[in-house]
């Protein structure tokens, strides 16, 4: 990347962080006639108290900004609307730093009641569900995907065996409450099975592209739809509102029309709607667009010189990468060519980055869950893009081929424990801790193969030293001997005959029936010392006793190469 394009980059950067948060409510094109269109401060007039809403996007894609802070300024001037119930299937807070998300109306009294996949991200929401003026539940990405598809069809509830075994099994846990007895669960069992249901949603909110003057929507150049689609049929199918935030309008163009105008109430034309964070329509980047073919290794270095001038992307450790690699290194082992993939943030965008730099990424498949199938997944920043994707369909649409076609997901983790469970769900007491499962709980219900990547200990102290792993100071156990919250069962994952295998500083263990069989181990690791007497997990070792060493080229990176064994 050439000095010039990493000015443009650094001046768009300074652009985006001096206009965040402006925004104008009341802004309406004066020569669009159509009374669909009004200003923002005008649609959410639209919402009454009481309502149930819900609200599309993923991360800083397809944000609802201008519909977060005209509601805001409506309900600090009018006290209404008040009282809502409120939907959101991805990530949609700014993590208590960023203007124009979710956050913007945490405020008491605005909602009353809140549904999400992954909730961590929603810190204001959080902190009331911590004081009790807010009522919040969990759910899968993924369910809530198809319950909105339901929602539309004139049906009330979907039955499943996602989420048996785990935290929102009401036969194991509290089922949909985040905080035990506050409200009532919408998870109940039906024989041997779940039963999910939503409040019946009466207003969908989302952001597009452009829409046409009849009121038309279309999604052209955006770089994900999420839950649009669905979410306006089923609030169209409770008689509700659908209201709709665009960059700009376009001639008619029939064969691209993707929510059609009888199905939309309000239209907002706002110029700053964003492709993806920090990228206005106006300004869209064309590698984020479906069937997009730009150079894939000019888009990577510039989401890379993005993310690492914000500091979003972590400096990884020589111990962070030897993990890296050696779990990249076992995707090569268990993940055939041609699988269909999908990657979780944190630890697993670094087995990513390896597979792509190695050649590996074209191979395979990948698919993120906000519906873009193909290409590259976006990081830092960006995450739930991809680069040039080959197709972008809506969230239900790309969790219905998680269901019938996913080979593989490689995911964090915050604990596993001595029967294979996972917890990525809970990070310690309260609200404010409180992470969701997000679509995981959907991923390895789909997945023939469950890769887990995570730290051994939290705050420990280790390094690499003459090829070995060197633990200088123990911290906080991560491998337990139980999970403070199941997020993932590994008793429905060896039920239904799955592969699942466990990355770590000290090594990779896999599942199986006599419990996590630790199947290669790092050098510089005393198995009996540093693991089984270490570990309140319950180790298991190979019946032969003999546990393989981690090759010296992956804990060092030292000529370093990966190649398919599978």
């Amino acid at each position: 990347m050439n000095i010039l394009t990493k000015a443009e980059l650094l001046l768009h950067i300074l652009r985006w962080r001096l206009n965040w948060s402006k925004h104008d409510s009341n802004y309406k094109p004066d020569w669009l006639t159509n009374p669909k269109f009004m200003s923002a401060a005008e649609a959410v007039k639209l919402i009454q108290d009481g309502d149930c809403v819900i609200s599309s996007g993923m991360a800083a894609n397809a944000r609802c900004s201008i519909f977060f802070w005209a509601l805001k300024e409506r309900f600090l001037a009018e006290g209404h609307p008040r009282d809502l119930t409120w939907i959101t299937v991805g990530a949609q807070g700014g993590r208590g730093r960023i203007p124009g998300t979710m956050e913007e109306i945490g405020i008491e009294g605005i909602i009353k009641r809140w549904i999400g996949g992954h909730l961590e991200t929603f810190k204001a929401q959080l902190k009331l569900a911590q004081e009790g003026k807010l009522e919040a539940h969990r759910m899968p990405q993924g369910v809530e995907a198809f319950l909105l598809e339901a929602q539309a069809r004139g049906e009330d509830c979907i039955i499943t065996e996602t989420g048996v075994g785990t935290t929102l099994d009401p036969r194991v846990d509290r089922g949909s409450p985040v905080v035990k007895g506050v409200g009532e669960s919408f998870i109940t069992v039906v024989e041997d099975k779940l039963c999910y249901r939503f409040p019946k949603i009466n207003v969908a909110i989302f952001t597009a592209g452009y829409a046409d003057e009849e009121g038309n929507i279309y999604k052209r150049h955006m770089s994900c739809v999420t839950e649009s689609y669905e979410s306006s049929m089923a609030a169209k199918r409770n008689n509700g509102k659908v209201l709709v935030a665009v960059s700009s309008i376009i001639p008619r163009e029939e064969k691209e029309i993707f929510v059609p105008a009888d199905k939309v109430d309000a239209i907002v034309v706002n110029p700053m709607v964003e492709q993806t964070g920090s990228i206005p329509f106006r300004r869209y980047w064309k590698m984020f667009t479906e069937g997009a073919n730009e150079d894939i290794h000019e888009a990577v270095e510039k989401l890379k010189f993005v993310n690492n001038t914000l500091k979003i992307t972590p400096v990884r450790t020589p111990v962070e990468l030897a993990l890296a690699r050696m779990t990249a290194d076992l995707f090569t082992r268990v993940v055939p060519k041609g699988a269909l993939v999908n990657i979780g943030v944190g630890l697993p965008e670094e087995v990513c980055r390896l597979i792509y730099e190695e050649g590996l990424y074209q191979d395979v498949t990948f698919l993120v869950e906000t519906g873009a199938l193909g290409g590259l997944p976006a990081m830092g920043i960006f995450f739930g893009a991809a680069i040039n994707p080959q197709k972008i369909f809506t969230s239900a649409q790309i969790f219905h081929l998680c269901y019938e076609k996913l080979d593989t997901t490689i995911l964090g983790l915050l604990q596993a424990d001595s029967e294979g469970n996972i917890n990525v769900s809970k990070r310690g007491e309260g609200p404010t801790n409180y992470v969701g499962g997000g679509g995981l709980p959907d991923l390895v219900a789909a997945a023939k193969t469950m890769v887990f990547v995570g730290s051994w200990m939290a705050n420990a102290q280790m390094s690499i030293e003459n090829g070995k792993l060197k633990i200088i100071k123990p911290g906080i156990p991560k491998f337990v001997d139980k999970v403070d919250e199941i997020t993932c069962s590994g008793k429905q994952a060896l039920k239904h005959g799955k592969k699942a295998y466990y990355c770590t500083n000290v090594g990779i263990f896999k599942l199986t029936e006599r419990g996590m069989e630790l199947m290669e181990v790092m050098p510089g690791v005393d198995i009996e010392k540093d693991l089984i007497k270490g570990c309140p997990m319950k180790v298991m070792l190979p019946e032969s006793g003999k546990v393989p060493l981690v090759s010296e080229d992956i804990v060092t990176g030292k000529n370093f190469k990966l190649s398919w064994k599978s």
